[in-house]
């Protein structure tokens, strides 16, 4: 897959979210609205697995990340590409490689997930590191 950062594919999608339980359902509700705009689909081969990553990352925002009230949800997408970042103001920066990347774990399922979608997972800290982006890249 051509790398492409987010940032300049032409169609963005900007969400912010209180970090409840709720933020997974409106996220992913808006993540399928997303998606059909771009006229990928809820039936595409890729879109239930895209949701699933989407969800984990998602889920472990709102259980970790503690000192942020609000997570932001960005979708970027175009031609043959649907890329979203998910933010909160937590500082640690999780691995998304090797051997610190727990086995079996929501943050695992996300690595390899998208790996088998032939697709690019990335953390990108804040400027004064105080938070961090987990930013996925997804061929469609």
């Amino acid at each position: 897959m051509t790398r492409v950062p987010p940032q300049a594919l032409p169609f963005r999608h900007v969400l912010t979210l209180p970090t409840t339980g709720s933020a997974v359902r409106v996220a992913r509700e808006t993540a399928e609205d997303v998606l059909v705009e771009c006229g990928v689909g809820l039936r595409h081969p890729s879109t239930g697995r895209a949701l699933l990553i989407l969800s984990e990352l998602v889920t472990n925002a709102v259980r970790h990340a503690g000192p942020s009230p609000t997570i932001t949800v960005t979708y970027a997408h175009g031609p043959g590409i649907f890329a979203f970042g998910v933010h909160d103001r937590h500082p640690y920066r999780p691995p998304l490689v090797g051997a610190a990347v727990a086995p079996g774990s929501g943050l695992a399922t996300v690595v390899e997930t998208t790996a088998e979608l032939g697709g690019t997972a990335v953390t990108r800290g804040d400027a004064d590191a105080g938070g961090k982006s987990i930013w996925i890249t997804l061929p469609l």
